[in-house]
């Protein structure tokens, strides 16, 4: 994708720069997400946005066995006490 338009501009602060309201809007970029920077040969720059997965346990389904389970004998129970 190679254009001379130019869709936004924004400032470098220190060692920061905004990304522009409407390129956020347009790649749905959020608080949390990642950037990943690639230079070119050319010494354009590609970026990548990571999306943020919403909560730690955001793809678990849970368990949907036959079997029931008890985590005390069934898994590791480091730092608790079995009586």
């Amino acid at each position: 994708m190679s254009s001379d338009r130019v869709d936004a501009e924004s400032k470098v602060s220190g060692n920061q720069a905004n990304i522009p309201a409407r390129i956020r809007r347009e790649l749905d970029i959020d608080d949390g997400d990642h950037l990943r920077w690639h230079l070119e040969d050319d010494g354009s720059i590609r970026v990548h946005v990571i999306q943020q997965q919403t909560g730690t346990f955001a793809d678990f389904d849970g368990y949907d066995g036959a079997e029931s389970t008890d985590v005390t004998s069934d898994h590791d129970a480091w730092g608790v006490d079995v009586e």
